[in-house]
């Protein structure tokens, strides 16, 4: 999968010492902004960092707290203020649940995820990084209560801001958006925001609020022990925490794939991200997941293997050993300003402005996820906005599929019957129909099939089902057939034929018993023998009258 030599090696020190660099002010900013304090979010990149990479299956990925991570852990720790302990039990069991999506092997179905959806959940979460952070970036503490909370806060902001907390998060915005591209490999934007705006603190802006005291050494141990009462929270909990760590994973690890030309392994990804994660709950750190911004640096920077990432969090280790005291004169106004340039880069501007161009419905999707998101819950958005997808598809899905039926009765040159067959419908005089059914049917198509072939069928005195084009027909579709079978066969006098029994789709109507109650003799081979057969049933009875 990856090689060891001199070349990588070299790669791999210059990118984890320079996603290291990156990776500091983001991991005290997401843990600041989490409510569980800046070492936990450096207790995560370190965890995160450490194990994915050794254990996971995209060589070059960086993982650490991301923002959307943020939000839901956010999310919890607010719910479990009390109960630090219980938080963290939630991240150790996410990442317990993200082993078993990796050992089930779902990793291949996270991609399968609605765009539509990515792109609203994501936005989403943009939007409630900048949302929360108004307060900070005006010197003010960050409201309770997620983004609602933020926005009924902001009336407060005229009366109690802060000049030289808005003076250094003007400053560290600017560096954000401004700092020249020719600095970047030397000292990227995060990091120098980090530097500029803790400067102007300590030197001019004293008065801005600081991050304050943060534990150095090694961390705690948190033992994930569980309250009964709490279950059903807890997996709830534990499951987006688990799902939007591998999206968000699984997506950087298509970056990286598209940048070093390779191809990652999802399912080992998943177990790496999912072990991380355990250790993460153990330690009392954020959760964690592929870093895109982290995972670009690292590989620009010549990380090639997954000593780039290990390497990495061990350099974050050491800087926590140590580092303590000067992250405490980090201003929370640095990390607000550092943070809000994050949550616009994660909205999905280039959805956005194709919002006029894109499909009506799945503008609908992408904005209805976007919403529940930011002013409802992220499960919320998440399981309304994958229905409300799955909706459209299958609404094209019965679009598509319909257009594979076609019904015949009489006898037209451009028609994709044989001279054979047409020879035989002209002695039937429109009173047999052939209904050629093609491609694929489904759930989305069943009913409406029902009612078109129903109605399209009634009055004739004979009826032909060819199957022989029809490559797969699940059971909602071969119920339906039963449905038109039955209706048919009571409409006609039992004067229904069913064609192309050697089909793959015919083994969900054997399966189901559909074509129990058709007599032997009215399943054939194919098409032609039973358009005869139609059409002699009809002259046999028309000469008996």
């Amino acid at each position: 999968m990856f090689k060891f030599n001199v070349q990588t090696l070299k790669g791999d020190i210059f990118g984890g010492v320079t996603a290291a660099v990156v990776a500091l002010p983001l991991a005290l900013a997401f843990g600041v902004a989490s409510g569980a304090g800046a070492i936990a979010g450096l207790y995560g990149a370190i965890a995160t960092g450490f194990f994915a990479s050794v254990f996971g299956g995209t060589p070059s990925q960086i993982s650490g707290p991301t923002g959307p991570m943020t939000v839901v852990m956010g999310a919890i720790v607010a719910q479990y203020a009390g109960n630090l302990s219980e938080a963290f039990a939630i991240v150790f069991l996410g990442g317990t649940l993200q082993v078993f999506f990796g050992i089930l092997k779902v990793g291949r179905y996270v991609s399968y995820t609605p765009y539509s959806v990515v792109s609203g959940f994501m936005s989403g979460i943009g939007i409630i990084i900048i949302l929360i952070q108004t307060l900070p970036f005006f010197g003010l503490p960050a409201a309770t209560g997620g983004p609602a909370g933020a926005i009924q806060s902001w009336p407060l902001i005229p009366e109690a801001w802060n000049l030289h907390a808005v003076a250094i998060a003007l400053v560290s915005l600017a560096v954000m958006i401004f700092w020249p591209k020719r600095l970047q490999t030397a000292l990227p934007p995060p990091l120098a925001a980090l530097l500029i705006g803790t400067l102007l603190s300590v030197i001019f802006l004293t008065s801005a609020p600081l991050i304050g005291h943060i534990p150095t050494g090694l961390p705690d141990l948190y033992l994930p022990i569980f309250s009964s009462g709490n279950i059903p929270a807890i997996i709830q909990a534990a499951l987006i925490l688990a799902l939007l760590g591998s999206i968000d994973s699984l997506l950087t690890s298509l970056v990286a794939d598209s940048i070093t030309r390779t191809k990652h392994d999802s399912d080992r990804e998943l177990v790496g991200q999912g072990i991380g994660n355990m250790v993460a709950g153990l330690i009392g750190g954020l959760p964690g997941a592929g870093a895109t911004m982290r995972t670009v640096v690292n590989v620009r920077a010549g990380g090639r293997t997954p000593l780039s990432g290990a390497l990495h969090a061990l350099i974050l280790l050491a800087l926590v050993l140590g580092l303590g005291p000067l992250a405490e004169q980090v201003p929370h106004a640095v990390l607000a300003g550092i943070l809000l340039k994050v949550g616009w880069d994660i909205i999905d501007w280039g959805y956005l402005r194709r919002i006029a161009r894109a499909p009506r419905d799945k503008v609908v999707v992408m904005l209805v996820t976007l919403t529940l998101t930011v002013f409802v819950d992220l499960i919320t958005a998440v399981a309304v906005g994958i229905v409300l997808a799955a909706f459209v598809t299958a609404k094209w899905q019965e679009e598509e599929q319909l257009k594979g039926i076609t019904l015949l009765a009489l006898a037209k040159g451009d028609n994709p019957l044989s001279e054979s067959e047409r020879g035989e419908l002209r002695k039937a005089d429109g009173t047999v129909v052939v209904v050629m059914l093609r491609g694929s049917f489904s759930y989305a198509s069943a009913r409406e099939m029902t009612r078109r072939i129903g109605a399209e069928a009634a009055g004739h005195r004979a009826v032909v089902y060819d199957f022989t084009d029809a490559a797969h027909i699940d059971t909602s579709a071969a119920l339906a057939v039963e449905e038109l079978i039955e209706q048919t066969y009571e409409a006609t006098g039992g004067n229904v034929y069913v064609s192309g029994l050697d089909g793959k789709a015919l083994q969900t109507l054997d399966s189901l018993g559909v074509l129990d109650p058709l007599p032997e003799n009215h399943r054939l081979a194919t098409r032609a023998e039973a358009v005869k057969a139609a059409v002699d049933s009809t002259t046999v009875k028309t000469e008996k009258r």
